[in-house]
C-alpha cells in the first residue's frame, strides 16, 4: 500500500471488555468512545457463513450446550449458522448485553461501511480448515467492501489462512500475526506480500522495528492496555496500537 490508511489506535474485538466481544454492541460501543477502527475474529459455519468469535468453542461467550444441547459438539464451525444465529452471545458477560447474537461478517460490514469505520478482521480459524477460512473470508470481505474507500485489514497467526486469502483476493491488504518471533517470520511475511506484522507488544524493540520498518511493513501491537507499555511502542515508532482499554486511551489524543 503506498498509503497508509489506518489510525493508529485499534478497539480491540469492538470494545474490549466492556461489552461483549465481537458483538455489534461492542462495536457500537467501542465508536461511543471515538474508535474509527476495530479487529474482529472471524471463522467459518459448518455452511460457509463467516461469523465472530474468538474461541474455537462456544462455551465461554455463548451458551450454546443450552441452546444446542449437551450432546452437540462444543465447536462453532461445527454448527449451521442457522443454529449459532440462535444463541446469546452476550448474557455471559453481564445482563445488560443478554439476548445479544453472534454476529456475521456482513453484519459488522454494515455497520463499518454506513459511518466510515475501519476494520482488521483477524482470520481465526477453527482448526483443519486454515486456508479455506482464509479464502472464504477474503472472498466475502472482497465483496462487502467493494470500492470501498479503504479496504479491510486481513490477518492471521496462520501463514495458509493468509495464503488463502492472497489467493482469492490478492488486492486486500494482509499482516501477519505473531505471539513469538518464531525463525522465518520476516520471510514468511514478505512471501505472503503482507503490508504489516502484528506482534504481540512485548516483541517491539528497536532491533525488530528496524527490521520491519525496512522490509517495507507497518508495525502494530496487541493487546496494549497500560499507558506505560503505550508510550513505549510510541517511542519506538510503531504504527499501530490495538486495545481493550477504549476507556483509557483517547483515539483522538493517545493518552489516558
Amino acid at each position: 500500500m503506498k498509503d497508509w490508511p489506518y489510525p493508529r489506535w485499534v478497539a480491540h474485538r469492538g470494545a474490549g471488555k466492556l461489552a461483549p466481544e465481537n458483538t455489534l454492541a461492542a462495536f457500537r460501543l467501542g465508536a461511543q468512545y471515538g474508535y474509527r477502527m476495530f479487529e474482529c475474529d472471524a471463522k467459518l459455519s459448518a455452511d460457509g457463513v463467516p461469523f465472530l468469535m474468538h474461541d474455537s468453542t462456544l462455551a465461554r461467550t455463548t451458551n450454546g450446550r443450552e441452546i444446542l444441547g449437551a450432546a452437540a459438539s462444543e465447536v462453532g464451525g461445527d454448527h449451521p449458522w442457522g443454529e449459532l444465529a440462535k444463541l446469546d452471545a452476550g448474557g455471559w458477560h453481564s445482563r445488560a448485553y443478554a439476548g445479544e447474537p453472534l454476529a456475521t461478517l456482513e453484519n459488522i460490514s454494515r455497520f463499518c461501511l454506513a459511518s466510515g469505520y475501519m476494520l482488521n478482521i483477524e482470520i481465526k480459524p477453527t482448526p483443519g480448515t486454515e486456508r479455506a477460512t482464509g479464502e472464504v473470508v477474503a472472498r466475502h470481505a472482497d465483496r462487502l467492501w467493494n470500492n470501498a474507500p479503504v479496504p479491510p485489514l486481513l490477518t492471521s497467526f496462520r501463514p495458509e489462512a493468509l495464503e488463502g486469502a492472497m489467493g482469492t483476493a490478492a488486492n486486500l491488504p494482509r499482516g501477519l500475526l505473531l505471539d513469538t518471533l518464531w525463525t522465518g517470520w520476516l520471510e514468511t511475511a514478505l512471501s505472503l506480500e503482507c503490508v504489516a506484522i502484528v506482534c504481540n507488544h512485548a516483541l517491539w524493540d528497536v532491533s525488530t522495528v528496524t527490521q520491519a520498518h525496512s522490509a517495507g511493513f507497518k508495525c502494530l501491537s496487541y493487546t496494549v492496555n497500560d499507558e506505560w507499555a503505550a508510550k513505549r511502542l510510541l517511542d519506538l515508532g510503531t504504527d499501530g496500537i490495538i486495545t481493550d482499554r477504549v476507556d483509557l486511551f483517547s483515539p483522538a489524543t493517545g493518552k489516558g
